[in-house]
């Protein structure tokens, strides 16, 4: 199964970044298939993409709303909600542990050899926070004269764009070059303290900052794949949560296996000694619940 990641995780990789054409021809690459919305995190203006990225396609969605409205007309990107509420409902946050290339950095950078630092578990919340913050309010309500806002994460926190994006296009363009100011060395300056943090913490940006991540995260226990835990054949060896690059700690009862923190990338059911982890895939029914975690574990939820 983890052989079978690594491949989904490369070949899809390689497919959002295709255009290899970029230094003989339009920097950025502009055609049909810029129409369509990877499921990662893959920036609309890498050289290299050849997809949008569906956090800016979002954004720029708020952004142009206003303007929209005022001239009668009522654009509500029903294709980027649709794609995003389509592969949710189906997978979950699947393919932030099958797909996105920035998590694939993430598992590189993690497995360098030193020191590594505990995930402070408050800071899950902080993908919610960027995204009700800077994917929804501040492109919405921040506006200028015309009533144009911005794309506040890709501005502003995206590291993403600032590595696939900003310095190859810095590379390429010397009139951009000159250009570069305060803005991209403060973008710079993020992206490095955050590839620090990758060597040191297993999938930080996953866990305490994406936007996209927390939108997938939120369809993880309505989603039509889901993860079973069963308690009774579970015998407390924590391979699971060895295993997990994102801190998910059911077998005790803290979290809930099908938790938004969850990105499916299904080590724990595949490290489980006892097989207390199992696929299912189909419509929601009913689950072992929290009085059923309790009746194995009391002591875990007190």
């Amino acid at each position: 199964m983890e052989r079978l990641r690594r491949r989904s995780q490369y070949i899809f990789t390689l497919l959002a970044n295709a255009y290899w054409l970029f230094p003989w021809r339009s920097p950025i690459y502009q055609g049909p298939l810029k129409k369509i919305c990877f499921p990662g995190l893959n920036c609309h203006s890498c050289p290299a993409a050849t997809t949008s990225c569906p956090l800016g396609a979002l954004q720029n969605l708020l952004a142009t709303l206003r303007p929209g409205l005022q001239m009668g007309q009522l654009h509500i990107g029903a294709y980027v909600l649709g794609s995003l509420g389509l592969i949710g409902s189906v997978v979950g946050r699947m393919p932030c542990g099958w797909i996105c290339p920035f998590g694939l950095l993430q598992k590189w950078l993690f497995l360098l050899p030193v020191p590594k630092l505990s995930f402070w578990r408050p800071l899950r919340r902080g993908p919610y926070l960027f995204l009700v913050v800077f994917v929804v309010l501040l492109p919405l309500l921040v506006v200028d004269p015309l009533g144009y806002g911005s794309t506040w994460f890709c501005k502003y926190v995206c590291p993403a764009g600032t590595l696939e994006a900003g310095i190859p296009l810095l590379c390429l363009d010397q009139g951009l070059r000159r250009a570069a100011g305060w803005l991209f060395a403060y973008k710079f300056i993020v992206l490095i303290l955050l590839l620090i943090w990758c060597t040191l913490t297993s999938r930080p940006f996953c866990r305490a900052i994406c936007p996209l991540g927390a939108i997938y995260g939120l369809f993880n226990r309505v989603s039509w794949l889901r993860l079973r835990f069963h308690p009774d054949r579970c015998v407390q060896c924590e391979a699971c949560l060895t295993a997990c690059p994102t801190g998910v700690s059911f077998y005790n009862g803290l979290d809930d296996l099908n938790s938004a923190a969850c990105i499916r990338c299904l080590r724990c059911y595949t490290v489980c000694p006892s097989n207390a982890v199992s696929l299912e895939f189909g419509p929601v029914r009913e689950d072992i619940g929290k009085e059923d975690v309790e009746q194995f574990y009391p002591k875990a939820n007190r």
